[in-house]
């Protein structure tokens, strides 16, 4: 018997199944993709209720459907009674697009069409260490989104608006802002998390700094006529080019993670405009030390694919702010799927 006919057939089957079900991963993503684009968790309300019925709310065929609920259920997301109806888990009341913690168009976004067509080229990054994604589409990323695939840049304005939204929550909470007079959000999106902060903090008074397009669709209550817009700045700027914003506290989200340049310069930018010994702090996913290990080291992949990026680890994301001249200080979890780095711009 050779080595190789040795190993395999003293493969525990609990893992030679537990491989199957991997290689299977895209019908997994697929269902709830699907089940997220009929809408069946927000036509299940609290009562279990059979196939024919939910068939019937999303116009949909009844066996099929009965199918792909049944393929959902091995994963929590729904649940099957003993009489064949269909009732909701925690993971499919997320699916809901009134749930306070919906992931429906996070769901979306991860099995939007041009996803499908990259990760089968996974290998071929990993080889060169590049995004496939202007090989596949003849664009780069954004250009394509924006200019050939209007529905997909809706989903994905729509993901990353939920997703600001629900951790800015969680930063708020996180961050200890008393004595503070002034905080710049850096490359804030729509300035969800500087909302959040001025919410929670009166005294408070805020910078968006954001390129053009996306601070002119600065959350609602940071605009002119908005609750908070009389504490509020909105610059337009690329922060890689420059940081004209001087603060007690700098918060940079989710936007150190395109390719080592932009990082250096964007940490150089604020380092260079940043009274000493203002506070500077980095919040960003991490591919280690973190308790969403698969979510985090599968958006890693994925930031390959599409654009070349990468997630930091906890020593790579200290090492860019160290190379920068900022003190390292304290790093804490926001959340299961996000960690903050504190740190301070040297006298």
């Amino acid at each position: 018997m050779t080595s190789t006919t040795a190993t395999s057939a003293t493969t525990p089957p609990r893992d030679a199944m537990r491989l199957r079900e991997l290689v299977f991963g895209a019908a997994c993503a697929a269902a709830v993709r699907a089940a997220a684009r009929l809408g069946v968790a927000d036509a299940l309300d609290d009562t279990p209720q059979d196939a024919e019925r939910l068939a019937a709310a999303v116009k949909a065929d009844p066996r099929a459907l009965r199918r792909l609920l049944r393929a959902l259920t091995c994963y929590g997301v729904f649940t099957e009674e003993a009489d064949g109806r269909f009732a909701h888990t925690d993971m499919s009341r997320q699916l809901r697009e009134d749930d306070p913690r919906s992931l429906r168009w996070i769901a979306l976004w991860c099995t939007e069409p041009w996803t499908w067509a990259a990760w089968p080229k996974l290998d071929e990054a990993v080889r060169t260490g590049d995004s496939v994604f202007e090989g596949l589409f003849g664009k780069e990323f954004f250009p394509y989104l924006h200019e050939d695939a209007a529905e997909s840049a809706h989903v994905f304005n729509r993901a990353m608006t939920t997703s600001s939204v629900q951790s800015a929550r969680d930063v708020a909470e996180l961050l200890d802002l008393d004595g503070v007079s002034s905080v710049a959000d850096i490359g804030g999106g729509q300035g969800h998390v500087l909302a959040s902060l001025l919410e929670k903090h009166p005294g408070l008074h805020g910078t968006l700094l954001d390129l053009p397009g996306v601070a002119d669709n600065a959350d609602p209550r940071l605009r002119a006529g908005g609750a908070l817009a009389d504490r509020v700045a909105i610059v337009p700027g690329d922060c890689r080019r420059a940081v004209p914003v001087q603060a007690d506290v700098y918060i940079i989200k989710n936007i150190l993670e395109w390719d080592d340049e932009s990082t250096r310069r964007t940490l150089a930018n604020v380092v260079g405009a940043a009274r000493p010994g203002a506070r500077v702090i980095v919040i960003e996913n991490l591919v280690d030390d973190s308790p969403s290990m698969r979510f985090t080291t599968a958006m890693d992949l994925m930031l390959l694919l599409n654009v070349g990026g990468a997630k930091h680890t906890r020593g790579s994301m200290a090492a860019r702010m160290a190379e920068a001249g900022l003190v390292l200080g304290e790093v804490r979890p926001v959340n299961a799927y996000l960690h903050a780095f504190e740190s301070t711009v040297p006298a």
